[in-house]
């Protein structure tokens, strides 16, 4: 086996600048849309732009998510979805099918 060399080769390449029209409309700054843009962004710079729909403190679904939010804190089990009801016909029907398998 042969060692083979490494060759670095550098090559120089000219910075040209290009010049490109703007194309499509021209903007309106003075126009309300304009407007109300550079106010969004300046409320997502300042971290104050609300979006969706806003929280009311002292309602049910609050009262809830603050019921399971302790709940896990305190280390217990937090159930998901619907219970289910052992005295249904269904659940009769199926417990039967298992029970026979």
């Amino acid at each position: 086996m042969k060692k083979q060399k490494n060759t670095v080769t550098e090559t120089v390449v000219a910075t040209v600048s290009v010049e490109t029209k703007k194309m499509g409309r021209p903007v309106n700054t003075e126009s309300k849309r304009q407007q109300r843009i550079a106010e969004l962004e300046a409320k997502r710079a300042a971290g104050t732009c609300k979006r969706g729909r806003p929280t009311v403190a002292g309602s049910k679904r609050q009262e809830v998510l603050a019921a399971r939010e302790a709940k896990r804190a305190a280390g217990g089990e937090v159930k998901r979805g619907r219970p289910v009801n052992p005295e249904s016909k269904r659940q009769q029907t199926m417990s039967a099918k298992v029970e026979a398998a």
